[in-house]
């Protein structure tokens, strides 16, 4: 699979659940953890003195496993055959596999091979991230796995960065749920955990070219994003997130756009919705257009009808239609 990554087919999750043990007895927590999620010989085990909260999703395909929210000091311990990459710690952590006991600050990340058992546990309440690869799926792409596992990641290294980001993104989005996943998204997140973990040569070449370049424009759509309101230059872009103008360039080109392009399509985007709903009723059609980040009204309705095929009156209409 993920040698592959050249489709966009969805594939749909095998298993998707919300893990709140909130919604249990508290004495049997554990009990009923085991009997539910533990079968795959995954247990978890409170801290003393500490009842067992668990608020998280857990979304299962073939051959990636994703889990993400927060949880209370706890003890896991993992025998049950899949590598895994635990990321985003909210808390100081102890690490144990081959023999080795290994202290995490917050903020690190850590992988585990599914040839031997493994444990993680948390000293505080916290979030934490998971990825599960099935049937030892990570190991063939690293190149020494033994030493790359059970090590800590710094929560500065760029691969892993750029995994949060790209894992943060498809969970905002909501590219991770029922909906499904595209291929080539699993295919990156293969890509940058590998990397992030230490990638052979052959599954660092590449990544080069697949995961980290897409998770490099995911976070630069992203802080674009955060900012789109204001003039954005490709120049600044490029100069925050220390590349050339041209490879910034090259990223939205191999998506068949422009950053150009993009920050226009986003601002009609942001415009349509503020059109649509009853919170803006109140303001004028040239208001939004400039909050948005258009200075020439014309510009911005030619550009509207353009993308829409309805002009901005038409779309507010619209909306004002459906509250009635």
């Amino acid at each position: 699979m993920h040698e592959a990554g050249s489709g966009q087919n969805l594939r749909a999750p095998l298993r998707r659940v919300r893990i709140r043990t909130d919604d249990w007895p508290e004495r049997d927590r554990a009990a009923m953890f085991r009997e539910f999620h533990g079968r795959d010989r995954v247990r978890v085990e409170p801290r003393p003195g500490e009842a067992l909260r668990i608020d998280a999703m857990l979304v299962r395909f073939a051959d990636l496993g994703l889990l993400w929210g927060r949880r209370s000091p706890l003890r896991s311990e993992f025998a049950d055959g899949n590598d895994r990459l635990i990321l985003n710690l909210g808390s100081p952590a102890v690490a144990v596999q081959f023999g080795r006991e290994l202290p995490l600050e917050p903020g690190e990340a850590i992988a585990f091979s599914g040839s031997d058992p493994g444990s993680l546990t948390t000293l505080r309440g916290g979030h934490i991230t998971t990825l599960d690869f099935p049937l030892g799926g990570l190991l063939p792409l690293l190149k020494d796995p033994r030493r790359g596992c059970a090590r800590r990641i710094s929560k500065h290294a760029l691969p892993l960065r750029l995994l949060r980001g790209y894992v943060r993104a498809a969970q905002a989005n909501d590219r991770i749920g029922a909906s499904g996943l595209p291929q080539l998204a699993i295919a990156h997140i293969y890509d940058l955990a590998a990397m992030a973990v230490g990638a052979g040569r052959q599954a660092a070449e590449i990544a080069s070219g697949r995961g980290i370049r897409a998770a490099r424009l995911q976070a630069i759509k992203d802080d674009i994003l955060a900012r789109f309101e204001n003039d954005v230059s490709l120049a600044e872009i490029a100069a925050r997130h220390r590349l050339s103008t041209r490879y910034v360039g090259m990223l939205f080109e191999s998506e068949g756009t422009s950053m150009t392009e993009f920050v226009r399509e986003e601002r009609l985007k942001r415009a349509r919705s503020m059109l649509l709903s009853p919170r803006f009723a109140g303001r004028r059609i040239a208001e939004i257009a400039f909050e948005v980040g258009f200075n020439d009204v014309s510009y911005f309705n030619r550009s509207f009808r353009r993308q829409f095929g309805q002009s901005p009156s038409e779309v507010r209409e619209m909306g004002l239609a459906e509250e009635a």
